[in-house]
Formats: C-alpha cells, structure tokens, sequence
C-alpha cells in the first residue's frame, strides 16, 4: 500500500498526548508522508501554522482542554486542507468545520491514509 503513494507531502501535526502524537507522526510517514512540525499546545500550533510551510494538517480537535478552531482558522486562510483528529464524533468538530474530514481515535493506517487522500483531493 506505501509503495503506490505519492511521498514528499508534508504535514502539519497537532496532538497534545505525546504517544499519540509519535504514533501518528510513524503512521503519517509509513505512508510516505514527512512531519513539517508538530505542537502540543494551542500557542505553538498558532505560531507554526504561521510560520511554517505544510502540505495538509492533522488536528486535535480538544488541545489539553481548548478547542482548535484558531489554528484551523489559520490554516483555512493559508488555503490548506486539513483533517481532525477526534475521540468525539463528528459532533465534537467545531460547528463551522463539521463539513471537513474527520478521523475517530484511534484509527487505524489505513483510514488515516484514505482520510488524507480525500482531503488532498477537496473532498
């Protein structure tokens, strides 16, 4: 399945539980992606979205108890898609993002990687 995909994308990843964090970043490049930055809090998620260059974003819906939708605001106006990461269903997304694609925790590879295919593609 990696050897089919394109690699070079690069990825924004936003997770405040460490593990969880490395478990996705080692998924993100078994899938032939590479990890551009990773936070653990709201303030640096703000301040790499700014500053760094990424492909797509990988986001924690609930960052040690604040919402993300600043830092998808961010990435929004950067003109980048991105996916959330959630233990709450879709009705956990923030309202004006429900439209977005969105991953259950825990997920397993392979929904990671079609959840990535779709975002990159608009959908």
């Amino acid at each position: 399945m990696t050897a089919t995909r394109p690699s070079g994308g690069s990825v924004f990843l936003v997770e405040d539980e460490v593990m969880i964090r490395m478990m996705v970043a080692d998924m993100l490049e078994e899938l032939g992606y590479k990890v551009a930055a990773e936070a653990g809090d709201i303030a640096e998620a703000m301040r790499l979205a700014q500053s760094t260059e990424f492909d797509f974003a990988i986001l924690d819906v609930n960052v040690n108890g604040k919402v993300i939708s600043p830092v998808a605001d961010v990435i929004k106006a950067k003109g980048r898609p991105f996916i959330f990461a959630t233990g709450y269903g879709s009705s956990g997304l923030p309202e004006q993002y429900r439209d977005r694609p969105a991953l259950q925790k825990p997920f397993q590879l392979d929904a990671l990687g079609k959840t990535i295919e779709s975002a990159l593609r608009g959908g």
